[in-house]
């Protein structure tokens, strides 16, 4: 892939409905949009995936904007690329920056998957045709977040993740399971507790939850193996998973059972896969969380949930769920609780360039 065009678009919608965490609440989401063209016209879609203030991580839209434009495309142009793994070598020389990475990364994905003439789930190794999928019930009172769950699960997801924190959990979850005795139920904490909170979380055991979702700090991988020895609640490290090294130290530590598996958040699909597939060979169980994404992550995250190791639903939900109109066209929809995957080459989803143009702010192409 002889690389002649590389261009970011900036991007602002607002939600259907905001998304609450005890962290952030986010009413509108800003990403930038990845294009990469090579020699023959090809063009392949990438999304860089931070949010517009550092809460999830400490990348910012604005953070990836100076790190594609000053240090990966400059990388990249002009260059001919024989696989997308040749993009991680290249941008090793940088540290962190996942998201950035993982914004440019994936356009070259998608264009070799073009180049292959196959659906970017078959060059991953996919064997999937379609994914099981599940949503986060996300609202500011127990009522609010009851309403949401009685929607999605009307919507046909297959498990539910509500978000929790000290001021909001046992009640909340006493009400979601006399309300909803059966159903497969996460709790994402996004780092609310601490190693003083272990007594208290151990009465998380009794709701039959799946799995807890990151309750201590992103550093904290000693004390979520402290918390895990003494919670029968299958922990599942998010943000603290950023690399495959994260990850075998997560499971030497016995730090975690499952892993929420973001290839954004560990720079890339190249990345993703080597996390994957140290994963399977140990049995541990990955699922792929969502970013309030676009429709150009959101397919790759749904190829990428493909994989053979992904054990547990998703957070890939309907493009209808967060957007009244999305950047793709056709969206992705869930139809009986499974997205089915394009067989069309590349991410399988045509980018509608006149509405991405709509929703533009910013732009740069070199």
């Amino acid at each position: 892939m002889k690389i002649k065009r590389l261009a970011m678009h900036v991007i602002r919608m607002p939600l259907k409905q905001p998304f609450y965490t005890h962290l952030q609440t986010v009413a509108d989401r800003e990403a930038i949009i990845i294009e990469v063209e090579d020699r023959d016209g090809t063009i392949g879609w990438g999304e860089a995936s931070a949010f517009s203030t550092p809460w999830y991580t400490e990348e910012t839209v604005k953070t990836e904007w100076h790190m594609i434009k000053d240090f990966l495309f400059p990388m990249l142009q002009g260059k001919e690329i024989r696989h997308p793994d040749d993009a991680g070598t290249l941008f090793s020389a940088l540290r962190g920056n996942q998201m950035a990475k993982a914004g440019v990364e994936s356009a070259l994905w998608d264009l070799y998957a073009k180049k292959q003439n196959q659906p970017l789930f078959q060059v991953l190794g996919g064997i999937r045709t379609s994914i099981s999928t599940g949503a986060v019930a996300a609202g500011k009172s127990v009522n609010e977040m009851l309403e949401r769950i009685q929607r999605l699960i009307e919507d046909g997801y297959e498990r539910i993740k509500i978000k929790i924190g000290p001021n909001q959990d046992i009640e909340l979850l006493k009400a979601v399971r006399k309300a909803y005795p059966h159903i497969p139920l996460m709790a994402d904490a996004n780092s609310a507790y601490s190693l003083a909170d272990i007594a208290h979380l151990t009465q998380l055991d009794q709701y039959g939850l799946i799995m807890i979702e990151q309750p201590f700090s992103v550093e904290d991988m000693w004390n979520h193996a402290k918390l895990q020895n003494v919670l029968k609640t299958p922990v599942c490290l998010d943000e603290s998973i950023r690399s495959l090294h994260d990850a075998v130290c997560a499971v030497e530590m016995q730090a975690c059972r499952v892993i929420n598996l973001k290839f954004s958040r560990v720079g890339g699909l190249s990345e993703a896969k080597r996390i994957h597939n140290y994963c399977f060979e140990r049995k541990i169980d990955l699922w792929a969380g969502g970013m309030i994404e676009f429709g150009v992550s959101r397919a790759h995250n749904a190829a990428l949930s493909s994989l053979p190791g992904f054990t547990m639903p998703g957070d890939i939900v309907s493009t209808s769920h967060y957007w009244e109109e999305d950047i793709i066209d056709p969206g992705i929809f869930v139809e009986r609780g499974r997205i089915q995957l394009s067989a069309e080459a590349g991410i399988g989803y045509p980018v509608n360039r006149a509405r991405l143009e709509s929703k533009r702010e910013a732009y740069y192409a070199v």
